[in-house]
C-alpha cells in the first residue's frame, strides 16, 4: 500500500499536490538527511518484516579484481534466487507490482517471469554529492510552474520532495558523473525475437554535476548538460547524429536541438525534438521523452506526488550487463532473457502525471516509480488518450562503482500492443562506459557536428 509521504518519521507531513510549491524545506527537515534519511532522502531503516534492509551506504569499495574501464563484476554473484514470480503466481504479488508490471505476465504468460533476489540496497554518490545535496535542499526552487530550477548544483535538488514536479527534477538530476562515453546500442525487437541492432556512439557532458558548479554559474549559462549521439551502423545510417543542449530555465531559453543528416549533409536546428516526437531510430516503440524513462521539460503534464510504496524492481543486474552474455542471449521474443534478470524489493516515490487538456501527447497518463536510493525511475506506466496501458518500461541498475552512481544498465520498453519491445543500452559486446573522459565545451557545437558528419 501506498504511503502517505511517510518517510518514517512521525509529522513529517508533505502536502500531497499537483500544485507547484516553492517553498525550501526548513533546516530542520535537511539535518534529518544523513542521519534518520539517507543522504539522498531515502529512509535509511529497513522495513517492518526485514525483506528491504537499512541502507548502510551502498558500495563504497571497488570489488577484488576490478579495473576501471573494465566490465564490473557482480559483488553479489553469489546470492541465490529467493523466489520467482510467474503468471501463474503474479497475484500473490500484486502488491508489490505495477499495473504494466502486471500485464507483462498477462501478455506473456508461459515465460516471462521474475527472479527476486535478496535486497542490496548497493546505491550510492560521492560524499560531495551528499554534501551538496543537504546544501541544495534549503536553497532549490523550482521555476515557472516548473519548467527550471534555481538554487541548486551538484547533488539531488529536493531531497525532500513537497510535490511531483520536484521528484521528477530529481531524477533529471540524479548523480551520474560528471561526463561519460557511451559505445552501444539499441535493438527494436519483434514479436518473433527478430532484431537488428542500431549502433551509437554518445557522449554526456553534464555541466550540473561538475566540480565546482554552483547556482549562480549555472544560473548564468543556463546549461544542465550537453549530449551528443552518432549513429555507428547500420552502414544506412551510420553518421546520422543528434546534438542536445538542455537547460536549467526552460522558459527563458527552450532546450536546444540540431540534427545532421548524411543525404544531405547538413546541420539543422530540431525544435521538435521533444515530447512524444519518434525516439532515433527507435522504430516508433518509444518517444523523445521516453529516454531515460523520462526526460526534458515537464510543462504538458500535471504531476501528482502519490506517496511511496514498496515494489520489485529490477536492481544490480550485472548478470544482464556482463560481456559474458550476446545480444542474442539477452534478446528474446516478448521480453529480454529472465535467466539474466534480478528483481529486488526496494521502497519507490510514485509520481503520476497527468496530460494537461490544452496539450496533446500520445500518453494520456504516465505513473513513475522512483528509487529512493537514487531517484533512478526505475519503473514507468504508460496509458494512451482511452486510457488503457499502452506501455511500460523497465530500467535494469547496476552500481558503477567506480564513479560511483546507481544508473540502469538496459532500459527495455515494452509495447503491449504491437507485443514487441525496445532495448536501449546494449553494450556487451562493446567497450565498458568511460566515465574518466574530460570532453570540452567546443565537442558539443552545431559546427562539431558539421565536422564529425560522415556518409
Amino acid at each position: 500500500m501506498i504511503k502517505k509521504l511517510g518517510l518514517i518519521t512521525a509529522g513529517l507531513a508533505l502536502v500531497l499536490s499537483s500544485q507547484v510549491v516553492l517553498a525550501k524545506v526548513s533546516q530542520a527537515e535537511a539535518d534529518k538527511l544523513g542521519n534518520e534519511l539517507t543522504p539522498l532522502g531515502g529512509e535509511r531503516a529497513g522495513n517492518a518484516d526485514g525483506s528491504i534492509p537499512a541502507w548502510t551506504g551502498g558500495i563504497t569499495e571497488l570489488p577484488e579484481g576490478y579495473t576501471p574501464g573494465s566490465f564490473h563484476i557482480d559483488p553479489f554473484a553469489s546470492d541465490k534466487v529467493l523466489f520467482t514470480i510467474t503468471a501463474q503466481n503474479y497475484k500473490e504479488y500484486a502488491e508489490f507490482l505495477s499495473d504494466g508490471q502486471q500485464r507483462l505476465f498477462e501478455t506473456y504468460p508461459d515465460t516471462y517471469k521474475m527472479p527476486v533476489y535478496q535486497t542490496r540496497r548497493s546505491a550510492s554518490n560521492p560524499q560531495s554529492v551528499y554534501d551538496a545535496t543537504k546544501a541544495n535542499a534549503i536553497r532549490a526552487e523550482l521555476l515557472d510552474g516548473g519548467n527550471g530550477i534555481k538554487g541548486a548544483a551538484v547533488g539531488v535538488p529536493f531531497p525532500i520532495p513537497k510535490n511531483g514536479l520536484e521528484a521528477i527534477w530529481n531524477h533529471t538530476l540524479r548523480y551520474r558523473g560528471e561526463a561519460v562515453q557511451r559505445n552501444g546500442g539499441q535493438a527494436a525487437v519483434t514479436a518473433s525475437g527478430a532484431f537488428n541492432v542500431i549502433g551509437f556512439d554518445e557522449q554526456l557532458m553534464i555541466k550540473y554535476s561538475e566540480k565546482g558548479t554552483t547556482p549562480e554559474s549555472l544560473s548564468e549559462e543556463n546549461i544542465l548538460f550537453k549530449f551528443k549521439q552518432s549513429v555507428t551502423s547500420p552502414a544506412r545510417l551510420a553518421g546520422t547524429a543528434l546534438l542536445v543542449h538542455e537547460t536549467v530555465d526552460q522558459v527563458k531559453e527552450p532546450r536546444q536541438a540540431w540534427t545532421y543528416n548524411t543525404g544531405q549533409r547538413r546541420v539543422r536546428r530540431a525544435p521538435n525534438i521533444a515530447y512524444d516526437a519518434p525516439g532515433t531510430a527507435a522504430d516508433g516503440l518509444r518517444t523523445t521523452d521516453d529516454f531515460d524513462m523520462y526526460n526534458g521539460s515537464p510543462n504538458r503534464y500535471n504531476w501528482e506526488l502519490k506517496g511511496k510504496k514498496e515494489l520489485y524492481v529490477a536492481y544490480n543486474n550485472y548478470a544482464l550487463h556482463s560481456d559474458a552474455v550476446s545480444y542474442e542471449d539477452i534478446l528474446k521474443p516478448g521480453h529480454v532473457n529472465p535467466d539474466l534478470t534480478r528483481f529486488e524489493k526496494h521502497r519507490v516515490w510514485v509520481v503520476e502525471a497527468t496530460l494537461k487538456e490544452e496539450y496533446r501527447h500520445v500518453y494520456q497518463k504516465r505513473t513513475f516509480y522512483l528509487d529512493e536510493d537514487s531517484w533512478q525511475i526505475q519503473v514507468a506506466d504508460m496509458y494512451d488518450n482511452r486510457g488503457e496501458l499502452y506501455r511500460v518500461a523497465i530500467a535494469h541498475g547496476v552500481n558503477y562503482y567506480e564513479v560511483p552512481t546507481h544508473w540502469s544498465t538496459l532500459d527495455v520498453y515494452h509495447d503491449l500492443n504491437s507485443r514487441r519491445y525496445l532495448a536501449i543500452g546494449l553494450d556487451n559486446e562493446e567497450q565498458m562506459y568511460d566515465f574518466s573522459i574530460k570532453p570540452d565545451d567546443r565537442a558539443f557545437t552545431p559546427q562539431a557536428l558539421r565536422r564529425e558528419g560522415k556518409r
